[in-house]
């Protein structure tokens, strides 16, 4: 996992949805992986986060990144070949 500091210009358009788990109170973190909905990056960071021990909570994101991956049947799957 990369730890990253989001900050998006309001002129980029938002193209999809970053899981994002909370280390304490202030440190936010995630990774590559963007949804094409809110729903999708949210089961997979709930699905996630029931088995980590560290973050003490998570959270979805807009992001201006490109759609990678999508969820099916309880699974995150790369949409890239």
């Amino acid at each position: 996992m990369t730890k990253t500091t989001i900050e998006w210009t309001a002129t980029e358009e938002m193209q999809s949805y970053a899981p994002m788990f909370n280390f304490g109170d202030t440190e936010t973190a995630g990774n590559a992986q963007r949804f094409g909905t809110y729903q999708e990056a949210h089961d997979s960071a709930e699905d996630r986060f029931r088995v980590w021990t560290m973050p003490t909570g998570f959270h979805v994101i807009q992001s201006p990144d490109p759609v990678n991956y999508r969820r099916e049947d309880n699974t995150d799957i790369s949409t890239e070949a």
